[in-house]
């Protein structure tokens, strides 16, 4: 089994081999929460190359095995983990569901989609995390239904202060195959960015809310 370092280096390196994160200080991309990046993730891309998502499958297999011994079921985040969580579990031969942050509106408004048991153990599965709040509403929506939660693993963090703490406030255990940390140093020592734009990551990763203001 490969350490935790190879891990991370290695799958900084695949995602930025298929473009699914894009570095681009010169042009910010706008997230959802209004904040202005020079990053943008987007884990999706992994499921259309068989090669890196069979690693990356491999790699979240090989970090749930090391952590977490009682588990009964995987749960994937809509809608970023519901792929990659379902070829996981398929790889660790457990039951798969997916949860919503929100309840759905209609039909069975179900929070939670597959068949589960009131007090299973699950790790859930997520894409990335930027300030966990979404990660920790799908969790508490498991907690809701009498699921425990044994952890949450995440391909990609970007190593905000905020999500760590949003995490300890719930007393939820997390990881990931990769961070922020690791990708900018990936991307200096393999020339995807420059100096002057380091700087500008570098400032971002210090102070994302009031960068580029």
């Amino acid at each position: 089994m490969v350490n935790d370092e190879y891990i991370a280096k290695e799958t900084c390196k695949l995602l930025l081999q298929i473009n699914a994160i894009k570095l681009n200080p010169k042009n910010p991309f706008t997230w959802a929460s209004g904040w202005k990046s020079p990053i943008y993730c987007d884990n999706r891309i992994i499921l259309s190359f068989p090669a890196v998502r069979e690693k990356i499958c491999s790699f979240l297999s090989q970090q749930i095995k090391k952590r977490y011994e009682d588990y009964d079921v995987i749960a994937g985040v809509a809608t970023g983990a519901i792929g990659i969580g379902m070829l996981v579990a398929n790889k660790l031969n457990k039951p798969f569901v997916y949860v919503r942050a929100d309840r759905k509106k209609h039909g069975r408004k179900n929070s939670i989609e597959g068949f589960y048991e009131k007090s299973q153990k699950v790790v859930v599965i997520e894409d990335l995390i930027s300030t966990g709040n979404s990660s920790l509403e799908a969790c508490q929506s498991l907690i809701s239904e009498n699921l425990k939660i044994k952890g949450l693993i995440s391909i990609f963090d970007y190593n905000f202060e905020i999500s760590k703490l949003n995490f300890e406030s719930k007393n939820i255990s997390y990881s990931s195959l990769c961070s922020y940390n690791y990708l900018i140093d990936y991307a200096v020592k393999n020339n995807y960015v420059s100096d002057v734009e380091l700087t500008q990551l570098i400032k971002w990763r210090n102070n994302p809310q009031k960068w580029n203001k």
